[in-house]
């Protein structure tokens, strides 16, 4: 985590722009005294070195400094955006990686037939898509041609104050588009290498033992041999929790869904650099605890791990 602020903190600061002068522009404009003062008043006018120590230690204890743009603590804007954000990364990974490895056993069974070939291709179309352009085409179809879906947003104004039931559907009507798109997305991937991780597990002596047994087909695809497939499709959803952070960024400013994504957007455009490092600080958190929970659910799906 500290060679992480280490570098976002100085790439942030070697890009082009000045946070005084935005802010100054966005006061109405002011002379060079003006913006002088603004530095002085957010330590800008420190040397790099400084204003780097002086942020790692209040970052330490928990302090990310106040925003420029919405003159607010960082930690309270992260806080109300970040429930958004992790709604829609899980919900997408979770789908992605269901739906994925379904389709992936299924291709695996009869990897010659049609219904292989359909997903390979499928497969293939999801991963040659940017995200962004998929999130796209869904707000042209179910916006304009097939209007049957929220394309903008987290709630409905028409239902504002609603709460229970009314509140929760309100959400997942409005969560369908961001989530489908960012799992076309990593679908595509988890069929793939599902597939290709199943065809090697059912080739194994193990599972030959078993079909000799007499067992039920199902018993073995899903109980013997899925299993151990799982074992690569864990770690690269693991891995892969950064990329949905990130391509939840773009999601989020597609669809205008209020996450870490569009506050993250706003803190480049208004050069924020306290805001964009908590952002950038938490999406990092992220990735090591995403980490740190494949390394731990390997010993429930390999039983051999658990044995030593």
């Amino acid at each position: 985590m500290v060679a992480v602020l280490a570098i976002n903190f100085s790439l942030i600061h070697a890009a082009p722009g000045d946070p005084a002068s935005v802010i100054a522009g966005e006061m109405g404009g002011g002379d060079q005294a003006v913006i002088d003062s603004i530095k002085k008043a957010y330590g800008l006018d420190k040397p790099l070195h400084e204003q780097f120590i002086t942020y790692l230690g209040k970052s330490v204890r928990g302090d990310l400094g106040m925003s420029y743009t919405y003159n607010k603590p960082v930690s309270s804007l992260i806080a109300e955006r970040i429930g958004p954000t992790i709604l829609l990364v899980l919900t997408a990974l979770l789908v992605a990686i269901a739906v994925g490895t379904l389709l992936g056993v299924f291709a695996s069974l009869k990897p010659k037939s049609f219904s292989s070939a359909v997903v390979t291709v499928f497969s293939l179309a999801g991963l040659a898509m940017p995200v962004f352009w998929t999130g796209i085409l869904l707000v042209i179809l179910f916006g304009k041609v097939w209007p049957v879906m929220p394309i903008s947003g987290m709630y409905d104004v028409r239902n504002y104050g609603a709460t229970g039931w009314a509140a929760a559907l309100d959400v997942l009507h409005h969560l369908v588009l961001p989530a489908l798109t960012l799992t076309l997305v990593y679908l595509a991937q988890y069929s793939r290498l599902a597939r290709a991780s199943m065809l090697e597990v059912l080739g194994s002596d193990y599972v030959r033992t078993a079909r000799a047994k007499g067992l039920n087909g199902a018993v073995v695809v899903f109980k013997h041999a899925l299993r151990n497939a799982l074992m690569p499709i864990v770690t690269i959803a693991g891995l892969q929790f950064g990329n949905l952070i990130s391509g939840a960024v773009l999601v989020e400013t597609v669809f205008s869904w209020p996450g870490l994504g569009t506050l993250a957007l706003d803190a480049i455009l208004g050069r924020d650099y306290p805001t964009l490092l908590g952002v950038l600080t938490f999406s990092s958190l992220f990735v090591i605890t995403a980490n740190l929970l494949t390394d731990l659910s390997y010993r429930w799906i390999d039983p051999r791990l658990r044995a030593q």
